[in-house]
């Protein structure tokens, strides 16, 4: 159960690296559990994270032997505390809490310790209501004897609910909805058949044009745009207006040997301070498809900021506005734009808005991209990744953004065929000429 509100928070970023290699050092170790999941909210897609926990399953037996071998992994610089079913170590990177539980109760300990406090407290006063009781290790019925839950699924059903998914945990209106029977089909990673945003060489990004399609053709992807920025973007390296031709005659090469895959020649364009886009029209119509950004406030407030944003979505070449909070999770919460106007304008031009996974942004995040979607607008969710290594896993960052907002696959435009996605820019281009 997650009721640490004082806990320092960790970008999910690198709570998700540490959780991950302490995850990779316990399986090289051979500790002896059948499995260790991530759990807390770094299993709910939080962009910050108050602590990183675990959640390890062996049968009672073996637990001495698990917390004895996880306090000695490579990485543990101290044991901080340790009780007879969990171990916290300090790491250089945080702490990190080792929790262990047995099969058979494997679902009731994943779904305490991956709630959010008010959601566990829900699922408790609901299972007094049948004459149960949830703890952190099992549901007991009211005799004494323990149910078994070895999945989570199993512990929502003995609750007479659906299985309700991790992202969704929040203690808000979550349970209601289930038990009327109307959870959403989330969006899910198997959905997505390409990804609209990614930086090569000819920006900031440290992998070729090339190295990307093949990296996304191994993730099973149906299309990608390469979208690098353009040349006043506030990044390390950024694509000049000379540089496009060239660009683009690398693009046509890699597409002629291509299989399985096609790619979209973009471009992620700075919104200036006065509304203007940083190229011309005459070389953005020459995009397959344009990503505008907005990187820098220049000391404008949020109504000005709005209205850069409006000319942008306004604008006939622009199919998406990336980022569009330009928060920083655990340090900024981004801008303070009018999203209501910022719905209204999307929707009316058929511009789409992005959920963008880069730990950096995570943007929008699950409570705005819900009352867009409600507005009508069209999301796309990406990976805005920079090296062929954070393809996957920023789009799973994007795609778990998504869930905690209730995103479904037809609220998507990533979910949809190239031809869809082609379809969706002419309209748009159309309407502007």
């Amino acid at each position: 159960m997650t009721c640490d509100v004082r806990a320092p928070r960790i970008p999910l970023g690198r709570a998700h690296l540490l959780a991950s290699s302490l995850i990779r050092e316990a399986r090289r170790a051979g500790l002896g559990a059948d499995a260790i999941t991530p759990v807390g909210s770094l299993r709910r897609f939080a962009p910050a994270v108050g602590d990183v926990a675990l959640l390890g399953v062996a049968p009672r037996a073996r637990h001495v032997s698990i917390l004895n071998g996880f306090a000695r992994l490579p990485a543990a610089t101290a044991v901080v505390s340790r009780e007879p079913s969990s171990l916290t170590i300090e790491t250089a990177r945080g702490p990190v809490t080792l929790h262990l539980t047995t099969p058979d109760h494997a679902g009731a300990a994943l779904v305490w310790h991956t709630g959010a406090c008010s959601h566990v407290t829900q699922l408790q006063s609901r299972a007094e209501r049948l004459g149960l009781r949830l703890s952190d290790a099992c549901l007991t019925a009211a005799g004494g004897a323990e149910l078994p839950c070895p999945s989570e699924q199993d512990l929502y059903a003995q609750l007479s609910l659906p299985y309700i998914p991790p992202e969704l945990r929040h203690g808000e209106e979550e349970i209601e909805v289930a038990d009327a029977g109307r959870l959403p089909r989330l969006l899910a990673e198997s959905d997505i058949r390409g990804d609209l945003h990614m930086h090569s060489t000819w920006s900031d990004g440290r992998d070729t044009v090339a190295d990307m399609v093949s990296a996304a053709r191994q993730l099973g992807y149906e299309y990608i745009a390469i979208t690098d920025h353009s040349e006043r973007a506030w990044a390390s390296r950024t694509l000049a207006a000379a540089q496009i031709d060239r660009q683009r005659e690398e693009i046509e090469r890699i597409r002629a040997r291509a299989r399985g895959i096609e790619l979209l020649h973009g471009i992620e364009v700075d919104i200036m301070k006065d509304g203007r886009l940083d190229f011309d029209d005459e070389i953005l119509a020459r995009f397959d498809i344009v990503l505008a950004s907005l990187h820098d406030h220049s000391g404008q407030d949020g109504v000005q900021l709005t209205e850069r944003y409006l000319c942008a979505i306004r604008h006939p070449l622009v199919n998406v506005i990336t980022h569009p909070t330009n928060r920083t999770p655990g340090q900024s919460d981004g801008y303070p734009l009018d999203f209501d106007e910022l719905w209204t304008a999307a929707v009316e031009t058929g511009t789409a808005l992005e959920i963008d996974g880069g730990p950096g942004h995570l943007d929008l995040d699950g409570a705005l991209a819900r009352r867009a979607v409600a507005a009508g607008v069209t999301l796309v969710v990406d990976s805005d990744s920079h090296r062929l290594d954070a393809l996957a896993r920023q789009m799973q960052f994007g795609v778990g953004t998504a869930r905690r907002g209730w995103i479904e696959p037809h609220h998507v435009l990533n979910t949809r065929s190239v031809a869809d996605v082609r379809a969706f820019i002419a309209r748009k281009r159309a309407r502007g000429q």
